[in-house]
């Protein structure tokens, strides 16, 4: 697919946040982007999963399949997430069983149909769109432990310019040989261990210095969020992640840097 627009924003993780999800549409569009794309993982944490699918259908946003949708879409017994810690994958049966007995035939259908990966061409620049990694949907690419010499290598074996991830709900990115980068663009639907509530989405736009990524903040309404998550009976550790910006699940995963910079 070719790109003839200057500015896209690009969304990753929606974990069922419906109204971080509207506020993020609504911020890029007046950001003037001429397109949106979203890399994955549509449901998980929050309530009512069929809500952010009706938005990100009805807003024409370009979706690739994370792990989570391809489990949904194929009504398999788990996430995929790559979780190894018992509690980690606890807390994660819970989400995923809540979030595939509501999500509606109509849109696991839609789900199922969804590309792993999206190759763009935006004037010399390559861009390789993928959840976890272009080799892997359920990879986690962490700052503090992946190599540069490693994303190199794939770069070169998947001939991209910019690879786009996310899947860790951290962002990040690094300038690469060649002037290439990896931009890992966060995720809509929970904050990022940092003990702030708002959350994170991407801007990419072509200027003359060539592609630029800009992380951009949005608040939204996380108390109603937490309200919406405690009528439907979801975990009392999700909610307090919504209102305090600190991580109480899915911690085993992360690396001993990024977890010193949270609270647990």
């Amino acid at each position: 697919m070719t790109l003839t627009t200057q500015r896209i924003a690009c969304l990753g993780g929606i974990y069922s946040n419906h109204l971080a999800l509207a506020a993020a549409l609504d911020d890029a569009r007046q950001r003037g982007v001429d397109a949106i794309y979203c890399l994955g993982d549509f449901g998980a944490f929050g309530p009512h999963p069929n809500r952010s699918l009706e938005l990100l259908r009805d807003n024409d946003v370009v979706c690739i399949q994370g792990n989570y949708d391809h489990s949904i879409g194929h009504g398999l017994d788990d996430c995929q997430c790559g979780y190894t810690d018992p509690r980690d994958n606890y807390f994660a049966q819970i989400s995923y069983d809540y979030t595939l007995t509501n999500t509606d035939s109509d849109h696991r259908s839609w789900m199922r149909s969804l590309p792993e990966s999206l190759r763009l061409e935006w004037g010399d620049t390559k861009l390789l769109l993928s959840h976890g990694s272009p080799r892997k949907m359920n990879e986690f690419l962490w700052e503090s432990t992946t190599s540069t010499q490693f994303l190199d290598h794939l770069a070169d074996q998947f001939e991209a310019d910019c690879m786009l991830v996310t899947h860790t709900g951290i962002k990040w990115q690094r300038e690469l040989s060649r002037g290439r980068q990896l931009v890992n663009i966060g995720v809509l639907g929970r904050p990022e261990n940092d003990g702030t509530t708002h959350i994170w989405y991407t801007l990419l736009e072509q200027n003359e210095s060539g592609l630029h990524a800009e992380f951009v903040p949005v608040a939204y309404d996380h108390h109603t969020l937490a309200k919406e998550m405690r009528a439907e009976r979801l975990p009392e550790e999700f909610v307090e992640t919504v209102l305090t910006g600190w991580w109480t699940t899915c911690l085993e995963i992360l690396p001993s840097k990024e977890r010193r910079r949270g609270k647990f």
